[in-house]
């Protein structure tokens, strides 16, 4: 399965014409590579001009939905306004939604549920608020457990197995998000944990088969820099990519150093 980069623009870039030299520059950038997956999320308002100039290689996505369809919901957006501007993915469940719009599973759960009826695949954010969940040397404890179990099982409430199929959960610790004062990235070994208390949760859930074929994310401060270190672990399946997503070039960067990687992997075990 190729590696999966996901670019998360938040609320970048400020103006259309900017978008579009963003996104330009990206597509101009990484049209030849085939072997990893890219989707970009940017506000909602470019999604259009996006949709109509986009490639093969790069799918659209949104930032995040209200659960119904229609109605009087005053500055929302719908799963299916979503699908009809061409985006097959939609992040829920963004720890800056959480700490600004005090989302709780159980919003995040209905958001699912009304994404999936709309045929929208979904990136489903997890994650602790705090470093101090971890022991002095390094080690989990009890409490990042039950903090990341507690939010897949209530995210994914009266989620069917076949459902399952159409998420990707993203391990998203808010203390390594570079828009936090303490931002600095988590260690590949922090993420390797998280993805395997992740896939133990889904084989309690469901079965050892979802477990293992869910792809999971790291995000969190990621960049070129520290992207591949990250895809080198069996359970990171991918990035979910924030600040280092709106510099064209820096974004680019990461995209081939994983696509290298990823490349280099395939000719070894060719060999």
């Amino acid at each position: 399965m190729k590696p999966l980069i996901v670019a998360n623009w938040k609320m970048n870039p400020i103006s259309r014409k900017q978008a579009e030299h963003l996104f330009g520059s990206i597509r101009k950038e990484i049209c030849g590579i085939q072997n990893v997956e890219v989707i970009l999320c940017p506000p909602f308002i470019y999604l259009d001009f996006i949709s109509k100039k986009t490639s093969k290689n790069i799918k659209l996505g949104g930032q995040n939905i209200f659960w119904d369809r229609q109605g009087p919901y005053t500055g929302e957006i719908s799963p299916q306004m979503l699908k009809d501007m061409g985006c097959d993915y939609v992040i829920l469940g963004h720890s800056e939604r959480k700490k600004n719009f005090q989302e709780t599973n159980e919003f995040i759960n209905k958001k699912i549920k009304a994404s999936l009826k709309s045929r929208l695949k979904i990136i489903l954010c997890v994650g602790e608020e705090s470093r101090n969940s971890f022991n002095e040397d390094g080690r989990w404890t009890g409490e990042v457990d039950l903090i990341l179990k507690e939010q897949v099982l209530q995210c994914l409430e009266g989620i069917d197995e076949p459902q399952v199929a159409n998420i990707i959960i993203a391990y998203e610790p808010v203390w390594a998000i570079s828009t936090v004062e303490s931002g600095c990235a988590a260690t590949p070994n922090d993420a390797l944990s998280a993805s395997l208390l992740i896939r133990k949760t889904m084989h309690q859930k469901y079965n050892e088969k979802i477990a293992r074929s869910l792809r999971i994310l790291y995000g969190g401060s990621v960049d070129s820099k520290n992207a591949v270190d990250f895809m080198k672990e069996d359970g990171i399946d991918g990035v979910l990519v924030g600040g280092a997503s709106i510099n064209s070039s820096e974004f680019t960067r990461l995209v081939k150093a994983v696509s290298g990687q990823y490349l280099s992997a395939e000719q070894r075990n060719y060999r």
